[in-house]
């Protein structure tokens, strides 16, 4: 078994991705031989959590969304499910920045599915005109077929070009950091496509999601409302501390970038990392950006390279601020805004982190974060820090009322870690599937392929060590050598 006593695989990525993808393989085989190669010096990727003075920042995402299943699963097998905390569900509003000023958004806004009509009515963040075209979505003829379609045409063909601008671009930025005549529906919110194919509106589907909760609630099967996300009471940085805790020792080899993949010629992968030999196994799950995915294949199968080079990424700047809560004098009762790219702003969004989730400051203090950048803002990745305080500066404390100087600062860049779902992703995402199975024991992981945040994550890590296990134990099972698989991980931002 390429001179190994048991199955190795090689995991090139230390993101969440590939430290599931190790996790998924310990737990599944227990003879399985897992490495996990990182080129830094630590692990998680844009994961990480500091703690400093009494505040707990959060360095990349700071939530987990409930409604996927991944990553609540993944921290119940970790055995922490026990420390996640709701989000603050007394003060739940969001902003969305009009003419200057903060409004909140309409009460029951799911994005693009209206669940109640009068608030959105009365929303000062709409025209006269708009809130009429926007009343017209329940009348607007569907989509005559489920060709791909961008946010920008879908949302304005149903809408109406202001609603789609004031209210839903800014919404869906928060999320992709994406340029909206660019992202593709079907890759990012299928649901809505899928909404207007069965119900002919998307108002008259939120109607529909309302009348069978109100049913649920009769019957005493509704779940409670705890909020949308979760997240670990000592930060995100708790699951990478925990998945690394069940890793075999000597398992996870830092600063160890990987810069080879060839196949081997007694069967396997052989994988060079820098200043040392190749190192042989039987299988890798390549869990990076795919930008360094396609170096890694380029020379085993170029048109895999040239797909992968085709999937589009951007960055942003996270802009963490502390001050002192009476020099800020916005009430701060919700967990933050969003700025529509209309506004013409560097700044995208800003979370209220200290109102969100419960002990991420100090009594008497408040902890926010900014995020600048994006794909219709990348130039924001090239200021230094000074210009990144400068220009939060100049656009947050007129909304906000701040006064007083910040106690503590924090700018932390991600640049090319948000993979950009253009229209025809999918299918593209087809002819990547087709490539990688002709790389027997090579499997592809990450948040660039079939969705973005720590759940997807997640769950695409688990699903590329499931691959791989399945394709070992055939071959086993076929008296070929098993595939040794190595885990290694990918490093976001590195």
């Amino acid at each position: 078994c390429c001179g190994k006593p048991a199955d190795s695989t090689a995991d090139d990525g230390d993101g969440i991705s590939g430290l599931a993808a190790a996790h998924h393989v310990t737990k599944s085989d227990a003879a399985a031989n897992v490495t996990v190669f990182e080129a830094g010096n630590r692990c998680g990727g844009v994961i990480g959590t500091e703690h400093a003075d009494g505040f707990q920042i959060e360095l990349g995402p700071d939530s987990l969304l409930k409604a996927l299943p991944w990553g609540v699963g993944l921290c119940q097998r970790l055995g922490i499910e026990n420390e996640l905390i709701g989000t603050d569900t007394t003060h739940q509003k969001t902003w969305i920045l009009r003419s200057g000023k903060l409004r909140p958004l309409p009460d029951g806004l799911a994005i693009m599915a209206p669940r109640r009509i009068w608030p959105t009515v009365k929303s000062p963040i709409l025209s006269i005109p708009a809130k009429l075209r926007m009343a017209c979505e329940w009348f607007v003829r569907q989509k005559s077929d489920d060709t791909d379609e961008s946010l920008a045409s879908f949302a304005s063909r149903r809408f109406g070009r202001e609603a789609f601008e004031r209210l839903i671009q800014p919404l869906v930025s928060g999320i992709y950091m994406a340029d909206p005549r660019k992202l593709s529906m079907r890759a990012a919110l299928p649901r809505f496509m899928e909404m207007e194919a069965k119900h002919g509106s998307l108002i008259r589907a939120a109607r529909h999601a309302v009348r069978e909760q109100q049913q649920r609630e009769r019957s005493g099967t509704a779940e409670g409302n705890g909020g949308m996300f979760v997240t670990p009471q000592t930060g995100v940085g708790r699951i990478v501390e925990a998945i690394i805790r069940r890793l075999p020792k000597d398992s996870l080899r830092l600063n160890s970038p990987v810069c080879g993949l060839a196949r081997a010629a007694t069967g396997g992968w052989n994988v060079s990392v820098a200043d040392g030999p190749p190192e042989h196994f039987d299988g890798v799950i390549v869990a990076t950006p795919s930008d360094k995915a396609a170096r890694l294949l380029v020379n085993e199968n170029k048109s895999l390279s040239l797909e992968l080079n085709s999937i589009a990424h951007s960055g942003c700047v996270v802009v963490t601020l502390a001050y002192n809560r009476d020099d800020v004098h916005h009430p701060l009762d919700g967990h933050g805004f969003v700025i529509p790219q209309v506004e013409n702003r560097d700044m995208i969004a800003c979370t209220f982190s200290s109102v969100k989730y419960a002990g991420r400051a100090p009594d008497g203090q408040v902890l926010l974060r900014v995020y600048l950048g994006g794909a219709t803002r990348p130039e924001a990745l090239n200021y230094d820090d000074d210009q990144v305080l400068q220009v939060v500066a100049r656009e947050l404390n007129p909304l906000l009322g701040i006064q007083g100087t910040p106690q503590l600062t924090r700018v932390v860049r991600w640049p090319n870690v948000m993979p950009q779902y253009h229209v025809g992703h999918l299918e593209l995402m087809d002819r990547v599937d087709a490539q990688v199975a002709k790389l027997a024991g090579v499997e592809l992981a990450g948040n660039s392929y079939r969705g973005v945040g720590i759940p997807h994550c997640i769950h695409s890590g688990e699903q590329a060590a499931e691959r791989l296990l399945e394709f070992m134990s055939a071959n086993q099972q076929a008296g070929t050598p098993v595939v040794s698989f190595n885990g290694r991980k990918m490093g976001a931002g590195k």
